[in-house]
């Protein structure tokens, strides 16, 4: 994202957030909800493909060498999940805030950071092992959004410009640090892991997956925040829409030209490969973990661009995927444990015991599952059965949620 393109709109001080509730009345974004609902949707293809396809326990699906065009881009349309879910939970930082104080909304974030990391660790991890001696501790995108609320509790006290260059240095100069390697067990190698180093980390009898090494996802969460000023109250929407458009294709023109360069920005460069579809898939490969800059830039262009153009009435499939999106946690948590139920049901069905499914380790490192998995049209109906389960029970919480705005408690859900 440009600096040009947002800097004289982001140079708003945060005074409104100081404002009463009663000052400021902040509605609900449709086209916000929406865009959060599609990646919600993503997100239970990735994770029903990692308990459920043929593949998922042998190779990356996008390792060119063994993948296919589908079955890569099942896996890299996904990529879109976690850069967007964390990046809009920012903009809704920023949107609570107007209701609140600084130090109100610090408080919220802090707490509710600290919240997200013990769900994390004690109930996501089981619901991806199912295994009550939790032998392995893993720490993905619920973890990088609880660390990503602290760092940000502490950022509201700053005028957004500054929050802005924060966010944007990191996200810029952070594949700087690739090199750096903290090999030798110990403190340096745990922080540096947490950081921006993607590892599994010994603890005793334990192991801590970082999967999500949280230094630039602090920066996304920023950056979000940032974009919230354009949802201001008396924003005008067509001034916000521009604006939108200029930072959407400016990222996506920045990708290309970085990546043309194969220079800088991603770890892993692309390359010819035999044909020309294999290419541009080298091309797009960029890496997550952690999210490389060019692998934010292609992915919060596209969002940005979407924000832009379905600012509008939704029609009624919208209205129901934005469901999904208004409740996000509450959904990030229950498709998790439905999934995995399924996939013991699926083990059984295929002549595997249900116990195979409870996992010493996480999913993709399970010897006793080698051969379990189904084709990738399997994959695809088992998430329409996910979704069309868990509809009515993301609509019934949404009106849950609606009917008792008051209740302090179900602000952190």
């Amino acid at each position: 994202m440009s600096p040009v393109a947002l800097n004289h709109c982001w140079l708003m001080n945060g005074t409104a957030m100081a404002k009463s509730a009663n000052a400021i009345t902040v509605k609900r974004i449709d086209s916000i909800d929406l865009l959060r609902g599609i990646v919600m949707i993503l997100m239970v293809l990735d994770h029903v493909r990692d308990y459920f396809h043929s593949t998922a326990f042998l190779y990356n699906p996008t390792d060119l060498t063994q993948t296919n065009p589908p079955l890569f881009l099942t896996r890299w349309i996904t990529h879109f999940c976690a850069p967007v879910f964390i990046f809009l939970a920012g903009t809704s930082a920023y949107l609570y805030g107007l209701k609140k104080s600084r130090k109100q909304l610090s408080r919220f974030l802090f707490t509710r950071g600290l919240w997200f990391l013990l769900m994390e660790v004690v109930f996501i991890t089981f619901g991806w092992t199912f295994n009550p001696f939790y032998h392995m501790i893993i720490l993905q995108v619920i973890w990088a959004i609880s660390v990503s609320m602290i760092v940000l509790s502490l950022l509201v006290y700053l005028p957004v410009k500054i929050i802005f260059y924060f966010g944007i240095v990191i996200v810029a100069l952070h594949n700087l640090l690739d090199a750096v390697v903290v090999r030798q067990p110990g403190v340096w190698n745990t922080v540096w892991s947490l950081l921006h180093y993607q590892n599994l980390v010994p603890m005793g009898s334990r192991v801590i997956a970082v999967a999500y090494p949280v230094l630039p996802w602090t920066a996304v969460m920023a950056l979000g925040y940032c974009l919230g000023t354009l949802y201001a109250p008396g924003y005008e929407a067509v001034k916000r829409k521009k604006m939108l458009i200029r930072m959407g294709w400016g990222a996506i023109a920045l990708f290309v030209l970085i990546r043309l360069t194969n220079l800088y920005g991603d770890p892993v460069h692309w390359s010819i490969q035999k044909n020309a579809v294999f290419t541009l898939l080298s091309f797009i490969n960029v890496s997550k973990y952690p999210p490389s800059l060019l692998y934010i830039l292609v992915t919060l262009g596209p969002a940005l661009l979407f924000l832009a153009y379905m600012e509008r009435p939704m029609n009624a499939l919208e209205r129901v995927i934005s469901v999904f999106g208004r409740v996000p946690f509450f959904f990030y948590f229950m498709h998790i444990y439905l999934i995995h139920l399924l996939a013991m049901v699926a083990a059984v069905a295929t002549g595997y015991k249900w116990s195979d499914m409870v996992l010493d380790n996480w999913v993709l490192f399970v010897p006793q599952l080698k051969g379990y998995g189904f084709d990738i049209i399997i994959v695809y109906i088992v998430v329409v059965l996910v979704l069309a389960i868990l509809y009515p029970l993301c609509k019934r919480f949404d009106q849950y949620k609606r009917s008792h705005s008051s209740s302090r408690w179900l602000s952190y859900l």
